[in-house]
């Protein structure tokens, strides 16, 4: 691990090609990183979509998570925005898991086996 000196003297603006990438050095037009994490997202799904409820650490509010979804990060926002609609509620994504407010796992499951994914509810 570099000394803390050594992160903190890294380069992050240059007059030359404006910000850079804290991770590869390059200028942020040319940066691939996220590509690169969406693709290694990618490729660690087992192509089963799983569907679960949640309330652990939401103050007993529940939400219904949407993971495992072999989409890259643009589709995954799109197919987010039309889940929302479908359940009439708000959500957001967070690191490639679709949540959405309150209980709609049969709503989400008929959904996204109409749209062709293999679909499974986890948890309880």
């Amino acid at each position: 691990m570099a000394s803390l000196q050594d992160q903190l003297s890294g380069l992050v603006y240059s007059t030359e090609h404006g910000d850079i990438c804290p991770d590869c050095h390059h200028p942020l037009d040319d940066c691939r990183c996220a590509e690169q994490a969406d693709a290694a997202r990618l490729a660690e799904l087992d192509g089963i979509v799983r569907i679960r409820r949640e309330t652990s650490g939401r103050k007993g509010k529940g939400v219904t998570t949407v993971s495992g979804v072999p989409l890259v990060e643009s589709e995954l926002k799109a197919l987010a925005k039309t889940l929302k609609k479908r359940c009439g509620t708000g959500g957001s994504l967070k690191e490639g898991v679709i949540e959405i407010q309150g209980d709609h796992r049969e709503v989400l499951r008929a959904e996204l086996e109409r749209r062709g994914f293999s679909v499974k509810l986890a948890g309880g």
